[in-house]
């Protein structure tokens, strides 16, 4: 059945031009694209490749001249990117639906509490006290620990696993593999430790007791999550050593990310792939950490902070700043110094050059 131009357009808020009553039954590359497929040439460049693919209708930039492009139907948004997010949600054919159920293999506490519409996949497991509200759609093989609380319409994907006591809002949605709630990385030794000991001196590790078993700190607190979160592939969040590990509204988390125990995030904070968090740290709202980055334990990183991808964060971070590097700073001053540092070279050349000449005039005299 797919959809027509005139379904897409008012979905998205857009404007729609030419036969809007053709049917696309999903989305293409210009060049690739069929004649049922909706073309994405969102920006001129892109719609270049229009002559060779067989697209009827695409979607394009705001104020383009789509019957230029030999195309019967257009739709345009002043910001096509963010159009997008729609369209994409529009057209998943992939998503998990609500409404299918509760597979007869999958295991759940008669205490547990779903809403009559919740889904469960083949060999998920839902543990005592668990609520789960409406909407929601628990993939295979996920596990619901004893006393979890996830609001209205979440999605859980395949494998995913959500400990005691973990509280999430609504609109959740976390891929596979991802977990909720695993025990915080505490570990104590009974005398002082080299490694306390070379945190404290930076360095000198002299006088610390070695060769001790490390003792395991368990984690009581649990994770509170608020709306619209959502956790990419094999992400990570500990919970809370005493307090609860707590994680703000809107929060996007890319794959394998690790939030640490006691950590505190914000609202509409992106965490990208890789990026690791250690434990105690409190970051602001609209922080974006880039990929590969890594804050240290017990930091304060301010609202509106972005860091580059691979930022090593090793002190407090006040707001508004753009970080990069290791260790991190602002990103103007370490541009500066990686340009002084690719220099170099070219100045051990020219002092040596200067040396040669200086030692010649005094042989001279």
């Amino acid at each position: 059945m797919g959809h027509s131009i005139r379904e897409i357009a008012e979905a998205l808020g857009a404007q729609a031009f030419g036969d809007v009553d053709i049917r696309v039954e999903g989305v293409a590359e210009p060049a690739t694209a069929g004649a049922g497929d909706l073309a994405l040439a969102m920006r001129p460049d892109y719609a270049e490749g229009l002559s060779n693919g067989h697209a009827r209708a695409a979607m394009l930039w705001d104020g383009a001249d789509w019957r230029s492009l030999g195309l019967e139907a257009a739709i345009t948004a002043p910001r096509p990117r963010y159009a997008m997010a729609g369209l994409s949600a529009l057209m998943d054919k992939d998503r998990p639906r609500a409404g299918q159920g509760v597979h007869p293999s999958a295991v759940i506490d008669d205490t547990a509490s779903l809403a009559p519409d919740v889904t469960v996949g083949p060999l998920a497991v839902i543990g005592a006290g668990v609520e789960i509200g409406a909407g929601g759609v628990i993939g295979a093989q996920c596990f619901i620990a004893d006393g979890a609380q996830i609001g209205a319409q979440c999605l859980l994907h395949a494998g995913v696993r959500i400990g005691a006591r973990v509280r999430i809002g609504a609109r959740f949605i976390a891929q596979p593999g991802a977990v909720v709630g695993g025990d915080g990385f505490s570990f104590v030794t009974p005398e002082e430790s080299s490694v306390e000991r070379v945190r404290d001196t930076l360095g000198d590790q002299a006088g610390a007791q070695q060769g001790q078993a490390w003792a395991r700190i368990h984690s009581l607190g649990s994770v509170v999550i608020g709306d619209d979160v959502e956790l990419g592939a094999n992400a990570c969040i500990d919970r809370g050593t005493v307090r609860d590990t707590a994680v703000g509204n809107g929060v996007k988390f890319d794959n394998l990310t690790q939030i640490g125990h006691n950590v505190v995030i914000g609202n509409d904070c992106l965490i990208c792939a890789q990026v690791g968090v250690a434990g105690s740290s409190s970051i602001g709202n609209n922080v974006v950490l880039g990929g590969q980055t890594g804050v240290s334990d017990n930091l304060m990183i301010g609202d509106n902070v972005i860091t580059g991808g691979a930022t090593k964060v090793l002190a407090n971070v006040p707001a508004g700043r753009v970080m990069l590097g290791y260790p991190a700073m602002k990103m103007d001053n370490h541009v500066e110094v990686y340009k002084g540092l690719r220099r170099l070279p070219r100045l051990y050349r020219d002092v040596a050059a200067l040396h040669k000449a200086v030692s010649k005039l005094t042989e001279r005299h």
